[in-house]
């Protein structure tokens, strides 16, 4: 486990299509991953698979601020390569963003799961997640 460095753009981007089904111009993960990592509130992590012999997932996570609750980290991206699952990667990643968060003396780390990932949501229900409530996601371009 480690911190990410920009060399990890073409891992991240591999593991955002691969794993999490995003497609995205690598260029413009390289960019977004150099951004990111200049921001303190922000955290890459990357594991490395010693059987492998190369990266094989990454957590992104960051602040996660409300008027209506205390602090908390809010992990945005969790990927593992398909055929590393259920090796124990995914849960040190998660271990490195309840790390962080304790130590910035938060009181919780959130995440949002899209409703069709029922194999992460058993995964974060492991870990000891609990899921608190359903809810409809909008965005709108700028």
């Amino acid at each position: 486990m480690r911190p990410a460095r920009p060399e990890d753009a073409a891992v991240i981007h591999r593991l955002n299509r691969e794993a999490l089904g995003y497609e995205c111009p690598p260029e413009a993960v390289a960019a977004q991953l150099e951004r990111v990592l200049k921001r303190p509130a922000d955290r890459v992590f990357v594991v490395w698979d010693e059987d492998a012999g190369h990266v094989a997932g990454f957590v992104h996570a960051a602040d996660y601020e409300t008027l209506h609750a205390g602090s908390m980290k809010n992990i945005l991206s969790l990927a593992v390569e398909n055929d590393r699952r259920g090796l124990g990667l995914g849960r040190m990643l998660v271990e490195a963003v309840e790390t962080w968060a304790r130590a910035d003396g938060c009181e919780a780390v959130r995440l949002v799961s899209s409703f069709g990932r029922t194999h992460a949501h058993g995964f974060y229900l492991h870990c000891g997640y609990r899921l608190r409530k359903e809810q409809k996601n909008f965005i709108k371009a700028i």
